[in-house]
């Protein structure tokens, strides 16, 4: 009797592990099919701009949800070039090179390579093809903002010793749009960024990504030519 009670244990644990690893799998596999349907949709358009919010919290600094108003921020991509606009600088890549242009102090950096993906940062550059590559995933939870219906994929980096400890990515259902993303750093920082206006296949100029020298000259702006193995947002959006 009592081998039979454990063999039945046996068996219902063996149960219990298969079941939750093909629920495992399966929530993989619906989190892979959902973000490839993303990154389809981007790549379909010629080019996309989007206005985005972002904000932070950390209980252990004190800093908690509402403290302050969010910061807002812009940015146009088409192809690998974007011309970004976030607190008072704009960081414009022509494909080839990076330009961070600080309009408060009037000094320009060029860098011969664009911003680097491994130091921690999610950036707004980086927003639709982060995911791509590092992170395992899972599906998680479904909310309704604003009458939307947001299907979050939960991600883990795949390198432990990142600072990112975990990424809910959201994903308007309908569009196939990401909407927010919230990013959890291994200091106790959250980070928020919400896609508040989404526009694909605008009516943009080249110029858009393309640097005029001789106009921030003639402006006083110096500039500066640097080889950084990367370069960093303000710290408000790192973790």
């Amino acid at each position: 009797m009592k081998k039979t009670y454990k063999m039945n244990k046996i068996w219902l644990f063996v149960i219990t592990l298969l079941v939750n690893t093909a629920a495992f799998s399966q929530q993989k596999d619906e989190a892979r099919i959902l973000l490839d349907a993303v990154s389809t949709t981007m790549k379909s358009y010629n080019n996309m701009a989007l206005d985005f919010s972002t904000s932070l919290t950390n209980e252990e600094a004190g800093i908690y949800e509402g403290d302050e108003l969010p910061t807002e921020g812009s940015i146009t991509l088409q192809g690998e070039k974007y011309n970004l606009n976030y607190l008072g600088n704009t960081f414009m890549f022509d494909g080839l090179k990076l330009y961070v242009i600080n309009h408060d102090e009037k000094e320009i950096m060029i860098n011969d390579q664009d911003l680097d993906e491994d130091d921690g940062v999610i950036y707004p550059s980086k927003l639709l093809t982060f995911y791509k590559e590092g992170y395992k995933y899972k599906m998680g939870i479904i909310k309704n903002i604003k009458g939307r219906k947001i299907q979050f994929v939960d991600l883990t980096p795949i390198n432990t010793d990142s600072e990112i400890v975990k990424v809910n990515l959201g994903i308007d259902l309908k569009t196939n749009h990401i909407y927010k993303l919230i990013q959890f750093g291994d200091n106790g920082t959250k980070t928020i960024l919400t896609i508040n206006q989404f526009k694909s296949n605008q009516n943009i100029s080249n110029e858009l990504f393309q640097f005029d020298q001789n106009s921030y000259e003639k402006l006083g702006y110096l500039i500066d030519s640097v080889s950084y193995t990367h370069l960093t947002l303000p710290t408000i959006y790192s973790v």
